[in-house]
């Protein structure tokens, strides 16, 4: 089955010239004016990433964001005209996976959406699950949390079950495949975010200090995220497979 992506845009002539290019590369895919239209969408079938228009009359990309990282694991990329960086930051801390501003070109937008689908599990190898399972553990425990690596769940010490991002998601399954030991920023970009994606670079920071408020009892004072000096992070426990 060909992953399902949805293009999220008021501009008919940009919508359907979007809708024709990525059907050519293989892709199933569907079109949406705005808000309305995806949430009708969605409630019929999965999604392995949604194109979004920043600027969009009624509801924009922002406010589409926040209901997708509520209510879907997929990918999100949204596209800007604007220059001011703040919408971009914005759109990260609400768990945007990745940005293009207007205009672009349609190789760039297409190789930005392949590395997306590639860090959220969109587009994987038949053999790649095995893989996986040889790589790292499904599931961990540390510190009384439990991390389901193949279901994409973390579940608290309470039992309740926490939401992460994307980028959360990928920060935390790097951490408990290497703890205990300090990790560089330059290596949580080369094994999450890839050196060609220029936001996460720039937010890396941001997105360690949300999944820090998700998992410390005090993010000011983290126990299990810990910053080292000069160098970047480390998951300073130790985790147990289960």
């Amino acid at each position: 089955m060909p992953e399902h992506l949805i293009i999220v845009d008021d501009d008919a002539t940009l919508r359907n010239r979007l809708k024709k290019y990525f059907e050519k590369e293989g892709f199933r895919v569907s079109a949406a004016d705005g808000g309305g239209q995806l949430r009708k969408i969605m409630e019929e079938q999965d999604a392995d990433l949604v194109i979004l228009d920043l600027m969009m009359p009624g509801e924009d990309g922002l406010s589409l964001t926040s209901y997708l990282r509520q209510t879907s694991d997929a990918g999100v990329v949204i596209l800007t005209g604007k220059g001011d960086t703040v919408d971009r930051v914005v759109g990260l801390e609400l768990g945007a996976d990745d940005y293009i501003s207007k205009p672009f070109e349609l190789r760039e937008l297409l190789a930005r959406i392949r590395s997306v689908l590639r860090r959220t599990g969109g587009t994987r190898p038949a053999n790649s699950a095995k893989q996986a399972s040889d790589a790292e553990p499904d599931r961990v425990e540390f510190v009384g949390w439990r991390f389901d690596l193949e279901r994409r769940e973390l579940q608290s010490p309470d039992g309740v079950e926490v939401h992460l991002t994307t980028a959360e998601f990928n920060l935390l399954r790097v951490f408990v495949r290497n703890p205990e030991r300090p990790l560089t920023r330059d290596t949580l970009l080369d094994e999450v975010g890839g050196r060609d994606w220029q936001p996460f670079d720039r937010s890396i920071d941001l997105h360690i200090s949300h999944l820090r408020r998700k998992l410390e009892d005090d993010p000011k004072r983290p126990r299990l995220i810990k910053t080292v000096r000069s160098a970047g992070y480390i998951f300073a426990t130790s985790i147990t497979r289960l």
